[in-house]
Protein backbone atom coordinates (compact mmCIF):
# COMPACT_ATOMS: atom_id res chain seq x y z
CA UNK A 1 0.00 0.00 0.00
CA UNK A 2 1.00 3.85 -0.97
CA UNK A 3 1.79 5.18 2.73
CA UNK A 4 0.91 9.10 1.29
CA UNK A 5 -2.59 9.09 1.50
CA UNK A 6 -2.35 12.27 -1.13
CA UNK A 7 -0.87 9.66 -3.68
CA UNK A 8 -3.36 7.31 -2.80
CA UNK A 9 -6.29 9.37 -3.86
CA UNK A 10 -4.30 11.34 -6.78
CA UNK A 11 -3.84 6.88 -7.94
CA UNK A 12 -7.37 6.43 -7.25
CA UNK A 13 -8.69 9.54 -9.29
CA UNK A 14 -6.51 8.26 -11.57
CA UNK A 15 -7.13 5.06 -12.01
CA UNK A 16 -11.33 5.88 -11.82
CA UNK A 17 -10.65 8.60 -14.89
CA UNK A 18 -8.58 5.77 -17.14
CA UNK A 19 -11.80 2.77 -16.18
CA UNK A 20 -13.94 4.99 -17.57
CA UNK A 21 -12.60 6.80 -20.43
CA UNK A 22 -11.62 3.18 -21.51
CA UNK A 23 -14.85 2.00 -20.53
CA UNK A 24 -16.56 4.84 -22.61
CA UNK A 25 -14.29 4.92 -25.81
CA UNK A 26 -13.59 0.40 -25.70
CA UNK A 27 -17.50 -0.43 -23.98
CA UNK A 28 -16.67 -4.65 -24.67
CA UNK A 29 -15.18 -7.50 -22.29
CA UNK A 30 -11.79 -6.31 -22.60
CA UNK A 31 -12.95 -2.80 -20.98
CA UNK A 32 -14.23 -4.84 -18.20
CA UNK A 33 -10.79 -6.83 -17.56
CA UNK A 34 -8.73 -4.10 -17.29
CA UNK A 35 -10.91 -2.47 -15.01
CA UNK A 36 -11.06 -5.62 -13.11
CA UNK A 37 -6.78 -4.81 -13.04
CA UNK A 38 -7.81 -1.38 -11.94
CA UNK A 39 -9.85 -2.69 -9.15
CA UNK A 40 -6.86 -5.19 -8.03
CA UNK A 41 -4.17 -2.61 -8.04
CA UNK A 42 -6.49 -0.19 -6.27
CA UNK A 43 -7.14 -2.93 -3.35
CA UNK A 44 -3.00 -3.65 -3.14
CA UNK A 45 -1.83 -0.10 -3.78
CA UNK A 46 -4.31 2.37 -2.38
CA UNK A 47 -7.37 0.55 -0.13
CA UNK A 48 -6.46 0.48 3.86
CA UNK A 49 -9.97 -1.40 4.73
CA UNK A 50 -10.14 -3.95 1.80
CA UNK A 51 -13.04 -6.30 3.45
CA UNK A 52 -15.05 -3.24 4.26
CA UNK A 53 -14.53 -1.50 0.79
CA UNK A 54 -15.11 -4.34 -1.28
CA UNK A 55 -18.70 -4.89 0.40
CA UNK A 56 -19.44 -1.06 0.27
CA UNK A 57 -18.11 -1.72 -3.57
CA UNK A 58 -20.00 -4.43 -4.33
CA UNK A 59 -23.16 -2.92 -2.56
CA UNK A 60 -22.56 0.24 -4.91
CA UNK A 61 -22.33 -1.65 -7.95
CA UNK A 62 -25.36 -3.78 -7.52
CA UNK A 63 -27.52 -0.36 -6.90
CA UNK A 64 -25.85 1.47 -9.83
CA UNK A 65 -26.16 -1.21 -12.17
CA UNK A 66 -30.05 -1.83 -11.17
CA UNK A 67 -30.59 2.25 -11.50
CA UNK A 68 -28.89 1.87 -15.06
CA UNK A 69 -31.46 -1.14 -16.01
CA UNK A 70 -33.88 0.94 -14.91
CA UNK A 71 -33.06 3.72 -17.09
CA UNK A 72 -32.01 1.48 -20.21
CA UNK A 73 -35.85 -0.28 -19.35
CA UNK A 74 -37.35 3.18 -19.78
CA UNK A 75 -35.86 4.35 -22.61
CA UNK A 76 -33.77 7.15 -20.30
CA UNK A 77 -30.48 5.36 -21.81
CA UNK A 78 -30.49 3.32 -24.92
CA UNK A 79 -26.95 1.49 -26.34
CA UNK A 80 -25.97 -0.66 -28.92
CA UNK A 81 -24.37 -2.96 -25.99
CA UNK A 82 -27.37 -3.77 -24.04
CA UNK A 83 -28.77 -6.47 -24.52
CA UNK A 84 -32.50 -7.74 -23.35
CA UNK A 85 -32.34 -3.97 -22.10
CA UNK A 86 -30.07 -5.10 -19.04
CA UNK A 87 -26.97 -2.33 -18.57
CA UNK A 88 -23.96 -3.46 -20.49
CA UNK A 89 -20.83 -5.46 -18.76
CA UNK A 90 -18.93 -2.21 -19.17
CA UNK A 91 -20.81 0.16 -17.60
CA UNK A 92 -21.33 -1.94 -14.16
CA UNK A 93 -17.20 -2.08 -14.48
CA UNK A 94 -17.84 2.18 -14.00
CA UNK A 95 -19.95 1.58 -11.53
CA UNK A 96 -16.95 -0.60 -9.13
CA UNK A 97 -14.65 1.71 -10.46
CA UNK A 98 -16.43 4.90 -9.36
CA UNK A 99 -17.61 3.08 -5.87
CA UNK A 100 -13.40 3.65 -5.21
CA UNK A 101 -13.83 7.20 -5.61
CA UNK A 102 -16.51 7.46 -2.75
CA UNK A 103 -13.85 6.53 0.17
CA UNK A 104 -10.79 8.09 -1.48
CA UNK A 105 -10.66 10.89 -4.07
CA UNK A 106 -14.18 11.43 -3.43
CA UNK A 107 -14.52 11.39 0.26
CA UNK A 108 -14.42 15.03 0.43
CA UNK A 109 -17.75 15.37 -0.84
CA UNK A 110 -19.11 13.73 2.13
CA UNK A 111 -17.67 16.46 4.48
CA UNK A 112 -20.82 19.21 4.09
CA UNK A 113 -24.19 17.68 3.88
CA UNK A 114 -26.09 19.47 1.23
CA UNK A 115 -22.66 19.22 -1.53
CA UNK A 116 -23.62 15.67 -2.62
CA UNK A 117 -27.56 17.06 -2.94
CA UNK A 118 -26.01 20.10 -5.48
CA UNK A 119 -23.05 17.91 -7.08
CA UNK A 120 -24.27 14.77 -7.83
CA UNK A 121 -27.54 15.80 -9.73
CA UNK A 122 -24.87 17.93 -12.39
CA UNK A 123 -21.73 15.55 -12.78
CA UNK A 124 -23.74 12.09 -12.83
CA UNK A 125 -26.09 13.35 -15.27
CA UNK A 126 -23.15 15.16 -17.24
CA UNK A 127 -20.88 11.45 -17.66
CA UNK A 128 -24.04 10.41 -19.51
CA UNK A 129 -24.00 12.93 -21.14
CA UNK A 130 -20.30 12.98 -22.23
CA UNK A 131 -20.72 8.78 -22.82
CA UNK A 132 -23.03 9.84 -25.37
CA UNK A 133 -20.90 12.36 -27.51
CA UNK A 134 -18.60 9.74 -27.40
CA UNK A 135 -20.86 7.22 -28.21
CA UNK A 136 -21.05 4.74 -25.54
CA UNK A 137 -24.63 5.42 -25.29
CA UNK A 138 -27.54 7.36 -26.74
CA UNK A 139 -30.07 9.32 -24.44
CA UNK A 140 -33.35 9.35 -26.54
CA UNK A 141 -34.91 12.43 -25.52
CA UNK A 142 -32.15 14.40 -23.98
CA UNK A 143 -33.73 16.53 -21.96
CA UNK A 144 -35.89 14.29 -20.63
CA UNK A 145 -33.15 11.71 -20.33
CA UNK A 146 -30.45 14.39 -18.53
CA UNK A 147 -33.38 14.95 -15.84
CA UNK A 148 -34.36 11.29 -14.99
CA UNK A 149 -30.88 11.04 -14.74
CA UNK A 150 -30.30 14.16 -12.56
CA UNK A 151 -33.20 13.00 -10.41
CA UNK A 152 -31.58 9.42 -9.94
CA UNK A 153 -28.15 11.11 -9.39
CA UNK A 154 -29.50 13.11 -6.43
CA UNK A 155 -30.76 9.56 -4.75
CA UNK A 156 -28.52 7.01 -5.17
CA UNK A 157 -25.91 9.47 -4.48
CA UNK A 158 -26.64 10.86 -0.90
CA UNK A 159 -27.52 7.16 -0.42
CA UNK A 160 -24.47 5.63 -1.36
CA UNK A 161 -22.92 7.86 1.41
CA UNK A 162 -25.19 7.65 3.77
CA UNK A 163 -24.71 3.64 3.13
CA UNK A 164 -21.42 4.03 3.89
CA UNK A 165 -21.32 6.44 6.75
CA UNK A 166 -23.92 4.23 8.79
CA UNK A 167 -23.12 0.63 7.41
CA UNK A 168 -19.18 0.91 6.73
CA UNK A 169 -18.34 3.97 9.65
CA UNK A 170 -14.50 2.82 8.92
CA UNK A 171 -14.49 3.89 5.75
CA UNK A 172 -15.87 7.27 6.40
CA UNK A 173 -13.41 9.08 7.62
Amino acid sequence: MIASETSRKVLNFALFQAGWLLCVLYPNRLAVLIIGLFLILHFVLVSQRRFSELQFIGFGTVAGAALDTLWFQTGVLHSETAELLVVPPWLVAIWAIFMTTLCHSLDWISRNRWLPFVLAPIAGPFAYWSASKLGAVSLPDQTLSLLALAAGWLVVFPLLLFVRRYLYPELAR
